[in-house]
């Protein structure tokens, strides 16, 4: 596989890594929400768009390449917050093989 020529310069958009946990509701229950695992640089690059109509209106669907220097904590499942915008994780890989860089295909919902 060849060496991708990723110049890290480019990771601009600082995002907060979030993985799913159980948060305390504050009766004696518990409600699934996010916590906050790390804070990273990354490049995020729009690669597709969907609508669809939902409930009382239009709901927009982007995918993206969200691309940050490799961690060993980033899974399926996760998010990652920027500000208002959420990108759900959908997959993780490493787009070389050569454990610098990790490239998330990631889902961002709005509407």
């Amino acid at each position: 596989m060849a060496l991708l020529d990723i110049d890290a310069g480019r990771l601009t958009a600082r995002l907060v890594l979030e993985r799913p946990e159980a948060v305390e509701d504050g009766q004696g229950g518990a409600v699934a929400g996010f916590v906050d695992v790390a804070r990273v640089w990354a490049l995020i690059e729009p690669r597709g768009f969907a609508e669809a109509e939902k409930g009382p209106g239009l709901v927009s669907e982007v995918t993206h390449h969200v691309t940050i220097r490799a961690r060993s904590d980033v899974v399926a499942g996760q998010r990652f917050r920027k500000g208002a915008r959420l990108f759900d994780i959908l997959a993780v890989r490493d787009p070389d093989e050569t454990g610098r860089f990790q490239v998330a295909l990631c889902r961002e919902v709005t509407g």
